[in-house]
């Protein structure tokens, strides 16, 4: 099961995604689905159970997240 994290801006989305994959999560950039809403439009899609260490770097980045789903 996939995970989405949302984002109010561009810049965050991007950021939250290169500190992922920099400690070796898979995250991928995907358009925010349409029951989701953001305002930047996009997402980082990650998988479910990395759903702590993503928390956990975005925290420890100051990576604004607008929210957490699961699909």
């Amino acid at each position: 099961m996939d995970c989405i994290a949302t984002f109010d801006t561009t810049h965050m989305a991007l950021f939250f995604e290169k500190s992922c994959r920099s400690v070796g999560l898979k995250v991928k950039i995907v358009p925010v689905p349409r029951e989701i809403s953001s305002s930047c439009g996009l997402a980082c899609s990650y998988p479910c159970e990395d759903e702590e260490k993503v928390r956990s770097i975005a925290a420890e980045k100051a990576i604004e997240v607008s929210d957490y789903h699961r699909l």
